[in-house]
């Protein structure tokens, strides 16, 4: 930047900011002139170019525009365009960098590119844009491939580095679900034998009913004639009512027609054979379909009612082809729904199907929920949590990894700003951990956070192709 460009930026600065010098020398925005006693000492230059402003003699933070004093009366001092004033470090002239090399004490090895191209110079240079090349010292870029980062330049990206522990990864495998009734506590109705319905009890389908509560009284002519055999048998001499007789017969028949031991002991006991047989729920639960009406004729198998205990139902999970390794019977589960928002429900993994649903590449898995309350209720959809096995591993974050796609690598912090590109080969993750099987060892220090801007800001491709083949020259 020539001096009558920076003139020009610093006088519209200070007409911004006129009622805010104190402030602006506080943060330091403004670097004071070479010839203030508090600037860093160097070889003094005549002024040149005209004046751009005017500052406190005594080397306060205030400036102005116009020539004035301060109380005291002393005058102000002019600045000139052509002293070195800017709102940021300028990059030093090449002329400069060599004899501030001497004045530090250190050698500089090569310069590398300002925008961290894999481009090198042994001799100072600019880019296409005008940028000068950076100067890289003695024990700034080591032989065996460490990065140098100042340390300034790591508090401003916020780099984080945490060390390499075991730990237990529990890798959580989420899938959709929907909940299906539990078949082992589906009940049908469905007689043995022909007949009508002489009556429906007050059920419909979706009521919920209690064991032992009517659902409809049938008539049967097959059954009343067995009942009437059995009051026969009953009344025949005591030789007949052995085991081996035939009152066993027909119990035995009754029995296989589905009537049940009340029907029978009652015609035991009144001697007589009732006009019809009452079916009831034998167990609580919700009327799914209810096929009767009165006066209705049936057929052997034909299904009148048929009730599902929901107070435990299915999650029916679809898991991912690639994730069913990791999912075994037993492992806990966590089902939440939109219906019931906020509210999770816990299970336990019972089946896991033996094949693969082509058109979605998932596995189904089944869960057992407990549904008290009937909260669950059929074909409700549910997201479905698994927690998998929490084996012990030695582990980073996920943030730490920089992955190339052929290679995994870390950067691991030696203290002083001073980073070492390492390649490790990863195993399972899970939780935002992934566990390391080699390249680290327990207690190293990793970055966790800010990685990606150490490669932006410290030419870090340039300095894994040296990790992995050392230059024997400086490039040009």
């Amino acid at each position: 930047m020539n001096a009558l460009i920076r003139g020009t930026i610093t006088v519209a600065a200070i007409t911004a900011a006129a009622g805010a010098g104190l402030w602006a020398g506080q943060i330091g925005l403004l670097r004071l002139p070479l010839s203030h006693p508090a600037a860093t000492t160097e070889t003094q230059r005549a002024p040149t170019g005209a004046v751009i402003y005017y500052r406190d003699p005594n080397g306060k933070p205030f400036y102005s525009l116009m020539p004035r004093k301060t109380d005291s009366g002393a005058a102000y001092i002019a600045v000139h365009a052509g002293e070195d004033v800017s709102f940021e470090p300028k990059s030093k002239a090449p002329e400069k960098q060599a004899a501030n090399t001497a004045s530090s004490g250190k050698k500089i090895k090569y310069y590398r590119n300002p925008m961290g191209l894999p481009d090198t110079s042994p001799v100072p240079k600019k880019d296409s844009m005008g940028m000068d090349y950076i100067p890289v010292y003695d024990g700034e870029d080591g032989s065996d491939g460490s990065i140098k980062i100042s340390l300034g330049k790591i508090q401003r990206t916020g780099v984080e580095t945490v060390a390499v522990t075991r730990r237990a990864i529990t890798r959580t495998i989420k899938a959709p679900g929907v909940v299906q009734p539990d078949e082992r506590r589906v009940v049908v109705i469905a007689p043995k034998f022909n007949g009508y319905v002489v009556k429906v009890g007050p059920v419909t389908t979706g009521t919920h009913v209690k064991r032992g509560e009517v659902l409809a009284t049938v008539f049967g002519q097959e059954v009343l004639d067995q009942a009437a055999r059995l009051l026969i048998e009953q009344n025949a001499p005591s030789g007949l009512n052995s085991p081996s007789g035939a009152f066993v017969g027909a119990t035995r028949r009754l029995q296989n027609l589905g009537v049940s031991d009340e029907f029978m002991d009652e015609v035991k006991r009144s001697r007589r054979v009732p006009d019809a047989l009452i079916y009831r729920s034998p167990i609580d639960g919700e009327v799914m379909e209810r096929n009767w009406s009165d006066g209705q004729g049936f057929k052997t198998g034909d299904v009148g009612f048929r009730i599902a205990d929901h107070s435990v139902v299915w999650m029916m999970a679809e898991i991912a082809e690639g994730d069913i390794d990791s999912v075994k019977v037993g492992q806990a589960a966590k089902v939440t729904t939109r219906a019931r928002p906020g509210r999770v429900f816990n299970g336990r993994v019972t089946v896991i199907y033996p094949y693969v649903t082509k058109e979605t590449r998932t596995v189904p898995v089944r869960i057992a929920l407990a549904n008290p309350d009937l909260a669950l209720l059929p074909n409700m959809y549910g997201d479905v949590e698994i927690a998998t096995d929490n084996a012990t591993a030695l582990a980073v974050p996920a943030s730490a990894v920089i992955d190339s796609g052929n290679r995994q690598i870390v950067l691991l912090d030696r203290g002083n700003g001073r980073y070492t590109p390492r390649e490790v080969k990863l195993g399972r993750r899970g939780d935002g951990y992934t566990a390391v099987t080699s390249g680290l060892a327990e207690g190293d220090k990793v970055v966790s956070n800010g990685n990606f801007l150490i490669d932006a800001e410290s030419n870090l491709q340039s300095a894994l192709n040296g990790f992995e083949a050392p230059p024997t020259e400086v490039r040009r």
